[in-house]
């Protein structure tokens, strides 16, 4: 391969990757900054053919999990604003909102 030509194909995987997203620093659900960890959310679950992520606290991607199925998630709940009206989640939001970035606490599955 000549100069000229390594070159634009250097250009091309470049400009490839500089069209990639780029990945949000904040929560997708609490909307408070992201710190150490990140955990990756399937709005859809992958078992119901989702392939959309979203960035998460830990904590916060838990509490989804446990005030919702997976089932509910392929469905209404696909939306996170809808999720977010959930009564478990919109009480966890309000507790959440003036905690730090990498906090961590146990969370229960709903009754």
């Amino acid at each position: 391969m000549t100069g000229r030509v390594r070159r634009k194909a250097g250009l091309a995987t470049a400009q490839a990757l500089a069209d990639r997203p780029v990945p949000s620093s904040v929560c997708a659900l609490c909307g408070r900054p992201l710190g150490n960890r990140t955990e990756w959310h399937h709005r859809v679950p992958k078992s119901e053919g989702g392939r959309e992520t979203v960035p998460l606290h830990p904590v916060c991607h838990r509490t989804i999990h446990a005030n919702a199925s997976n089932a509910e998630l392929a469905g209404p709940l696909a939306d996170l604003d809808t999720l977010r009206q959930v009564p478990g989640v919109a009480r966890f939001l309000t507790w959440v909102a003036g905690k730090p970035a990498d906090f961590r606490v146990p969370v229960r599955k709903r009754n």
